[in-house]
């Protein structure tokens, strides 16, 4: 009983800090939270806490606040995540409904993480390495010009025109885009250069050189934009009065900016089912100490995660109505992307 009781004092510390920025004192705590038991067992409770290096004295109040250590065991005991209300959930799903392509769907994704929770998010475009083929369309534009139309099933278009040496039938371009088409099946877009070569060297002599010429357009327009992207979004939520870093905030905004390095931790806890929380100290990130990281990969509708999002923001953050945030927008992301 005394382990359970502990914990309900942890989980009301750390409710009440993070709803007053206060430290909490034992009177306090009895007041405000049906505990069943006396101050005095309240304050022994804490002395039991602070023993274990869940909550920690500021040299400036009698009061205690949780550590990172204190926080990790709360998230770790959270029985179940806050759910958003109904007017939130058809908030979320109009919003990201009504975007008009995959730029406008990550942009709006951010600013939905960010207004939920009051703190940054960071939204990565979904991931050429994970996404695969959804169809390669040739369009001829005129005389010698061809049109080749890449769409991915996550939603990214890339255009880029051929010269062809002479003009092709639509039986000709009818049978070229199906072969394509069939070559890219099943294959992730990084396989996509392995999976043409093979088709062209199977193509019949007199069309093996466009084919050949079609196959090379697309593979460069895929490389080009092979690099990884984030959407930073509410990072002037961190200058906030409630927004306190002991060593300030360039640091933090400093960390945010070498996108490389946020990527590499986001996709590292990505590998995780569900929703991954990453705490204080927990974070591998110089600058990043003093926050905590909420994130979720999002997907197609089979599951697969093809992208990450997350929100930053202080240890002192609201941890399941953060959770619920991350989870409800990557959900409905999912489900908007094509695919």
């Amino acid at each position: 009983m005394s382990e359970e009781r502990r914990l309900d004092v942890l989980r009301a510390i750390v409710e009440d800090y993070v709803r007053t920025r206060e430290p909490v004192g034992s009177r306090i705590l009895t007041e405000r939270h049906k505990l069943g038991v006396s101050p005095a067992t309240v304050r022994n409770d804490m002395a039991a806490l602070e023993e274990a290096g869940l909550i920690a004295q500021p040299h400036t109040s009698a009061g205690r606040i949780p550590t990172d250590k204190g926080y990790r065991l709360f998230v770790d005991q959270l029985a179940e995540v806050r759910p958003l209300t109904v007017p939130q959930k058809r908030a979320i799903e109009t919003f990201l409904s009504e975007a008009v392509d995959l730029d406008d769907v990550v942009a709006r994704a951010g600013r939905l993480i960010a207004q939920l929770t009051g703190q940054v998010a960071v939204v990565q475009y979904p991931s050429l390495r994970r996404s695969g083929l959804r169809h390669l369309e040739l369009v001829p534009t005129a005389e010698g010009r061809l049109l080749v139309v890449v769409i991915t099933d996550t939603g990214r278009v890339e255009q880029r025109f051929l010269d062809v040496p002479v003009n092709l039938d639509d039986w000709t371009l009818g049978d070229l885009r199906a072969r394509f088409n069939a070559a890219a099946a099943g294959h992730r877009l990084t396989e996509i250069g392995t999976a043409f070569a093979r088709l062209t060297e199977a193509m019949p002599e007199e069309q093996r050189a466009l084919a050949t010429a079609v196959a090379e357009v697309v593979t460069a327009a895929l490389a080009e934009e092979s690099e990884e992207r984030i959407v930073l979004t509410g990072q002037a939520n961190l200058a906030r009065s409630g927004m306190r870093f002991e060593q300030g905030l360039r640091p933090v905004l400093e960390a945010l900016e070498e996108q490389v390095v946020l990527l590499g931790l986001l996709t590292e806890m990505s590998d995780e089912a569900g929703v991954a929380v990453s705490i204080g100290h927990e974070n591998r990130v110089a600058g990043l100490s003093e926050t905590s990281v909420v994130t979720s990969g999002y997907g197609s509708s089979d599951g697969d995660s093809v992208a990450i999002l997350s929100s930053i923001g202080p240890t002192r953050m609201d941890y399941p109505g953060t959770i619920a945030a991350v989870r409800a927008v990557a959900r409905y992301l999912s489900r908007v992307l094509p695919g």
